[in-house]
Parts: structure tokens; C-alpha cells; sequence
């Protein structure tokens, strides 16, 4: 399916993920904005387990990744209302719970993607080790880009912005192998962040 994006047309049938550590804020952040832009998109972590702010900075809330967003979230509520009220971890977690039943292993899916954007380089390296050591029956070429986004709610807001903006520019080309670098060398001076790009085949 393709769509008009002023003069250009967009390739809404790229299949996209989105991938963070824990598969709560920023790669939610950009999976929701993506969504109602109308591109196939799915978002994962690539951690062990899913952490969020606890009472202290050495005190995380960790969870499997199977638990759901809403166990979480009625967790929280019952810890301490107030502060997770008040620093929006309920808000997110509310959020989340809205788009998917629960936050998902990057490393548990099977599935082949054409863009996969990560949120910070440790996710990056994480993933590319990942898709590296899979089986490889019928490879295919999968466009592995990563973008730093600090983990706060406003750095997510403005990376989910400009995540949306990338897999617009990178879903407008008919030929993205042979396009890729040129668009992304165009995108990192535009939005004055460093770009990295490696293409895995798996």
C-alpha cells in the first residue's frame, strides 16, 4: 500500500520495528506515533528483563517480560500512587496498555523486518549480535539504523518525531539498498544527531 506525502508517495507496506531496552517508553513512544501515521509497525527491548524507575535509582522495578502492562501498572499503583503519578509512569505504562497487551523480546521474534530503528547504540550492538547468530535459510537484507534517545518522556516525544521522520524519507525511496546512505547522510544533518547504519542479512 502506498500513500501521497505531498509530492511524494510512501511505502506504508515496509515493515518496521522499533527497539529500545525494555519496550516501555521510547520505542512505544515511536511505535504509537508510527501507528497512527499508518505504517506496519512493531516495537520491542532487547534487555534481559523490563526495568522501570523505582524509589531510587538503585532500586528499579524489573519485570519478565512476559507480565503485562496492565499488571504492571495496577503493580505500581499499589506501591505508591503519588510518585509514579507524578514522574508519569502510569501515564506511559496507561499508554502501553492501549497499544498492545505487553512489552515483547526483540529476541524472540522470528519475524523479518525492513527498517529496524534502536534507541541507543548498546540496543544497536545488541541486536546486530542477535540477528547474527539466527539460522539463515532465505536471507534477506534488513536496514539496521540507530538513533541515541536519551530514556526520559520528553527526549521519547521528540525521537519518536524524528523516528517517524526517518522511516518517511527511507519509505519514499524505490530503491532503499542503493538509496539508504545518501538519505541518512541528508537525515543525520538535518536533525544534527549522529547515524548509525549497518545492513544485516537474515
Amino acid at each position: 500500500m502506498s500513500t501521497m506525502l505531498g509530492d511524494c508517495t510512501v511505502n506504508m507496506d515496509v515493515k518496521i520495528a522499533v527497539i529500545c531496552s525494555s519496550n516501555q517508553n521510547r520505542s512505544m513512544e515511536a511505535h504509537n506515533f508510527l501507528s497512527k501515521k499508518g505504517f506496519n509497525v512493531r516495537s520491542f527491548g532487547s534487555g534481559t528483563h523490563v526495568k522501570l524507575p523505582g524509589l531510587a535509582p538503585d532500586r528499579p522495578n524489573i519485570y519478565d517480560f512476559s507480565t503485562t502492562y496492565d499488571e504492571m501498572y495496577k503493580d505500581l499503583l499499589a506501591k505508591d500512587s503519588q510518585l509514579y503519578t507524578q514522574n508519569g509512569i502510569l501515564h506511559m505504562l496507561d499508554r502501553n496498555r492501549r497499544i498492545k497487551p505487553r512489552p515483547e523480546r526483540f529476541q524472540n521474534c522470528k519475524e523479518h523486518f525492513d527498517i529496524i530503528v534502536t534507541c541507543e547504540e548498546r540496543v544497536y550492538d545488541q541486536v546486530i549480535e542477535d540477528l547474527e547468530l539466527r539460522e539463515k535459510e532465505d536471507p534477506e537484507p534488513t536496514h539496521i539504523i540507530n538513533i541515541d534517545i536519551q530514556d526520559n518522556h520528553e527526549e521519547a516525544t521528540i525521537g519518536a518525531f524524528m523516528i517517524c521522520d526517518l522511516c518517511t524519507l527511507l519509505a519514499q525511496s524505490e530503491d532503499l539498498d542503493n538509496d539508504v546512505d545518501e538519505l541518512l547522510q541528508e537525515f543525520e544533518s538535518r536533525c544534527q544527531r549522529t547515524i548509525l547504519h549497518t545492513v544485516v542479512f537474515y
